[in-house]
């Protein structure tokens, strides 16, 4: 346990930082999952709504820092592949 004043504040910013990050990594994970699962059922336009929370959540999570902003971009163009590959097996 610190003793000093200044360590006693960094543990509680710590926590605080930590409990944002988790609760940002969860809202990301529950966007990455509707979308995944509107592209399984094969449904266009609940994917392509899906799709569109999901980028939101991502590039707000890296804008706060808890994703590495190459991390997101590779993600949302996964996703997207995904999602112009069920447009196309729909047409």
């Amino acid at each position: 346990m610190a003793n000093i004043k200044s360590a006693k504040k960094r543990i509680r910013v710590i926590d605080k930082k930590t409990a944002r990050n988790i609760r940002v990594k969860n809202h990301v994970k529950e966007a990455e999952k509707a979308f995944l699962a509107a592209v399984e059922a094969g449904d266009k336009a609940q994917a392509t709504e899906a799709f569109q929370k999901a980028e939101k959540k991502l590039m707000q999570a890296a804008a706060k820092g808890t994703f590495h902003k190459n991390t997101v971009s590779r993600k949302i163009s996964r996703f997207e592949r995904k999602l112009n590959a069920l447009e196309g097996a729909s047409k």
